[in-house]
């Protein structure tokens, strides 16, 4: 169903793997954003953990429609592979004037896996304003290694972004971003639809990798965010590296030779 025309590009990638997601704004169009409302009121069912993909939601389905629209399903293909399993969804309403912001917080326990992750769809059916409050991300947090809200204490963090964005806006997540929802101070109903999608296939080079080669992937992996203190940045760039490297099956890989360095073990190789 997807060609290489809806299919990523290494820069979108490198991106992802820098900032910890990948935003598509009104990719869904509005006839389906004008139906989103009412499904998501009646709920949708549940699926088993685990369930592929092309069999979690019935043919015809609103989420079904969803995750087939072609920007949509290219974008998974590249960043889960062609038959994902589905591994939960859920509705999320925040009423009008009312609830609580969220912690801070990952959506799983601690993940240690250097060479795979979920990503998580969330689906946005309205506009989304400032004082709807929306999802808060810290990008560039997904490879800082912590266990589900321990980052629930701090309040905020400099270069933290809210969501504000049209109708039909979709966002897919690394599973490590540390994110959060936020109350809603307006006099409308946010609605988000989320669904969390674990990969099947080794998640190597499954983009369009016509332009692996373009400085400009580099360039996105290199990326520094206003919340690293100090030196504490490297950590984050040594880090995408490792996943990069996984990513393109390339061990050489590198950005000023760091994890070459701290991988390089003679000892390993000798006869001795």
């Amino acid at each position: 169903m997807t060609t290489s025309q809806h299919l990523l590009t290494s820069v979108q990638v490198a991106r992802f793997a820098a900032q910890g997601y990948l935003r598509m704004d009104a990719v869904v169009p509005p006839e389906m954003n004008a139906r989103a409302i009412e499904v998501l009121n009646a709920g949708i069912p549940g699926v088993p953990y685990g369930t592929p993909l092309s069999t979690a939601f019935p043919e015809g389905s609103f989420a079904r429609s969803l995750v087939e629209l072609p920007p949509v399903a290219g974008a998974l293909r590249s960043l889960v592979g062609p038959e994902p399993t589905v591994d939960h969804h859920a509705v999320h309403v925040r009423e009008p004037q009312g609830g609580e912001a969220q912690p801070l917080h990952g959506d799983a326990i601690i993940d240690v896996r250097p060479d795979a992750f979920d990503v998580q769809l969330m689906y946005y059916p309205h506009e989304v304003t400032a004082d709807m409050g929306g999802t808060l991300t810290v990008p560039g947090s997904h490879l800082r290694r912590t266990n589900e809200s321990d980052t629930g204490r701090y309040q905020n963090l400099r270069g933290q972004t809210r969501l504000t964005c049209p109708a039909g806006t979709v966002v897919l997540l690394h599973h490590g971003l540390w994110h959060g929802g936020r109350r809603n101070d307006s006099d409308t109903r946010r609605y988000m639809f989320k669904i969390r999608f674990n990969p099947t296939v080794p998640q190597v080079r499954l983009w369009n990798t016509d332009d692996l080669a373009d400085p400009a992937v580099a360039a996105e992996l290199s990326a520094l965010f206003p919340w690293y203190e100090g030196a504490a940045g490297r950590l984050e760039i040594y880090n995408r590296v490792r996943l990069w490297r996984a990513l393109t099956g390339d061990a050489t890989f590198d950005i000023d030779h760091w994890v070459t360095r701290v991988t390089n073990r003679p000892s390993l190789g000798s006869n001795a």
